[in-house]
């Protein structure tokens, strides 16, 4: 298993699996920001540890940025990286924000270095 917040910091690169405007495969949203997953790693319910990219305004197919949170879900075993362009920076309240169409679903905290 691969710690999320060991990431915080560092520069990672993003496969995005669902861009921004795609539509989630079992509930009825439209993705408003690109999301995808860290390759070659293990989150702690099994799957790649997946990753939100902020201050990106087009549909990706790759992203390499700085991870610069966590939200970690109190009531579930998936944490969530925020990945940024190199040297952008958002408030807790602005990830929470721009997550919210998904993470309104669950509680969870935002955690940075």
């Amino acid at each position: 298993m691969t710690y999320s917040t060991t990431f915080i910091g560092k520069t990672v690169t993003v496969t995005i699996d669902r861009p921004l405007g795609a539509k989630h495969p079992k509930f009825n949203f439209i993705y408003p920001i690109n999301y995808g997953y860290l390759p070659k790693t293990i989150a702690p319910d099994g799957e790649e540890i997946d990753a939100y990219i902020l201050g990106i305004s087009k549909p990706l197919k790759t992203f390499r940025g700085t991870c610069i949170a966590v939200i970690h879900r109190t009531d579930d075993e998936d944490d969530k990286l925020i990945v940024v362009p190199e040297g952008m920076q958002f408030t807790d309240k602005q990830i929470q924000t721009l997550t919210e169409f998904q993470e309104k679903f669950f509680t969870s905290i935002i955690i940075r270095k």
